[in-house]
């Protein structure tokens, strides 16, 4: 999460398609949001983008298992 955090921050990402060109394997998914794989698709990452104002929001961390019980569009 650490190194993500680091390579994230020095970002500039005003379309989701610059967040694929970084990120192959990342999902845009609706309502701004994006899915990442973290350490080799062990866990998954959810975050919402504020593309105006290049923030990123993290709303979820968790296994795989953990990320099937919740709704990404919605946390």
């Amino acid at each position: 999460m650490l190194a993500w955090y680091r390579e994230v921050e020095k970002e500039d990402w005003d379309t989701p398609a610059k967040v694929k060109e970084k990120y192959r394997s990342a999902s845009v998914i609706g309502d701004n949001r994006v899915v990442f794989n973290i350490k080799g698709n062990d866990y998954r990452l959810v975050v919402k983008i504020n593309y105006a104002y290049r923030v990123v929001y993290i709303r979820f961390v968790g296994t795989h298992a953990e990320y099937d019980d919740i709704d990404a569009e919605e946390v």
